[in-house]
């Protein structure tokens, strides 16, 4: 399998708790839009077939050649249609990960203001970072808020896609307008909109002033 890449513009995190038809009608509304890559995020309680929720969001993004990434869990990637991984936390056995999956991924780590995170995936093959959270969110409750010189910071030691992540909703997007970043991550922004594709073009449109 070819290693796909994260381009700059709407990440898309999914909740897999959702029910699924609702999950995935508006995953596949968003998929026609073009977001740029889709995290599953690892909240799999009370579901009883992970592998068949994973496998059917992994069909529809391929379909539009988007990558998907899975939250932590990266043994999935061994058994799962998966083109990467997302950690939370800076991983200890990087390298152990990697020869277990033996193809090649995406990876990805959230970051918060220790720059010493932002350091090491600049060290190691980090694809992106995101960072959590830049606002308070429901669904990023343990998340620390990012300041804004933190990312300034960032974008000079990190020189791949940098997201934004938690809590962003396009009203507030004009306070990003002095950071260098590419893209936003979101979950209940778009997921939770009764139209997501007009939210998604919300978001797009105030990402490409």
């Amino acid at each position: 399998m070819n290693k796909k890449s994260i381009k700059a513009g709407i990440y898309l995190v999914v909740d897999p708790s959702m029910e699924e038809f609702i999950l995935l009608e508006k995953l596949q509304i968003s998929l026609a839009l073009g977001i740029v890559a889709v995290q599953i995020w690892d909240n799999f309680n009370n579901i009883s077939n992970i592998e068949g929720v994973v496998q059917k969001i992994c069909a529809l993004c391929s379909n539009h050649q988007t990558p998907v990434l899975i939250n932590n869990r990266w043994e999935h990637l061994k058994t799962m249609d998966l083109d990467g991984v997302h950690f939370d936390e800076v991983p200890n056995n990087l390298e152990e990960i990697k020869r277990e999956i033996d193809k090649e991924i995406i990876i990805g780590l959230t970051c918060g203001n220790n720059l010493d995170h932002v350091k090491w995936a600049a060290d190691n093959p980090i694809d992106y970072i995101s960072f959590c959270s830049m606002f308070s969110s429901s669904s990023v409750s343990d998340c620390e808020i990012v300041t804004q010189k933190t990312i300034k910071n960032a974008a000079l030691i990190f020189n791949k896609p940098i997201f934004l992540a938690g809590g962003i909703v396009p009203a507030n997007m004009n306070q990003f307008d002095e950071l260098n970043y590419h893209g936003v991550a979101v979950i209940s922004g778009i997921m939770n909109a009764a139209h997501p594709d007009e939210a998604i073009n919300e978001y797009r449109n105030i990402l490409n002033k």
